[in-house]
C-alpha cells in the first residue's frame, strides 16, 4: 500500500485483516466489540465509516493497536524481542527455565515457549481451557511427555502433538531444550 493512501482506504482491509490473523468470525468480532454483525462487515467492505467510538471498540475486540492499524507503514517493519529482553521464568517448573516468545496479547490464545531442562528437570501442568492443544519439539537432548495416561519418549528433532486439556507434563531425561506452542481452544 502506498503512503498516500487516506485512512479511510486502509481502514477496512487492515480490520479484515486484523480480524482473520486471529481466526475471528464476523459473529465473534460483532460479540467481542458490541458493533453489530452488519455493521462490522459494511465496515470492512469500506460501505461504511465507523466513528471513532464504533473503531475504538473494534480495535479493542481485536485487541491491535489503535495508531498501528491507521498507520500506512503498520506492515512495513520488523518488531524484535532481544534476548536480554525475553521474559524468563525459572520457577514454574523442576529445573526449567522458560523463556517467552509469544508478545503478551497472545496469552490465553496462540503461545510460544522455548524451554531449557536440566536432566531430572520437569515441567507439570494442570489441564488447560477445553480444546487445549500444545505441539513440543525437542532441540536437543530427550524429554518424556505425558497426556493424560498416554506417554511417549522424544529425542531430538521429534515433535509431538498432545491434549492440554488434561492434566500434563514434559520430563527431562538428560539435559533438553524443547520449543512449545501452547494452542487454547
Amino acid at each position: 500500500m502506498s503512503n498516500d493512501l487516506p485512512i479511510l482506504e486502509l481502514l477496512p482491509a487492515r480490520l479484515r485483516e486484523a480480524r482473520r490473523a486471529q481466526g475471528l468470525s464476523l459473529d465473534a468480532v460483532a460479540k467481542l466489540s458490541g458493533v453489530s454483525r452488519s455493521m462490522v462487515s459494511q465496515i470492512e467492505r469500506g460501505e461504511s465509516s465507523p466513528t471513532i467510538a464504533t473503531l475504538w471498540n473494534l480495535t479493542r475486540a481485536l485487541q491491535v493497536d489503535f495508531a498501528g492499524l491507521l498507520d500506512a507503514q503498520a506492515g512495513d517493519k520488523v518488531d524484535v524481542l532481544r534476548a536480554s529482553d525475553v521474559p524468563r521464568f525459572d520457577n514454574m517448573g523442576h529445573l526449567c527455565l522458560i523463556r517467552i516468545l509469544s508478545p503478551p496479547e497472545d496469552v490465553g490464545g496462540h503461545e510460544v515457549y522455548d524451554i531449557t531442562f536440566e536432566a531430572g528437570g520437569s515441567l507439570k501442568s494442570a489441564p488447560h481451557t477445553r480444546g487445549a492443544t500444545e505441539q513440543l519439539t525437542v532441540l536437543s537432548g530427550a524429554v518424556s511427555v505425558s497426556s493424560g495416561t498416554a506417554s511417549q519418549d522424544l529425542a531430538e528433532g521429534d515433535t509431538a502433538r498432545y491434549a492440554a486439556d488434561v492434566a500434563h507434563a514434559i520430563e527431562a531425561t538428560e539435559p533438553a531444550r524443547v520449543f512449545l506452542i501452547v494452542k487454547n481452544a
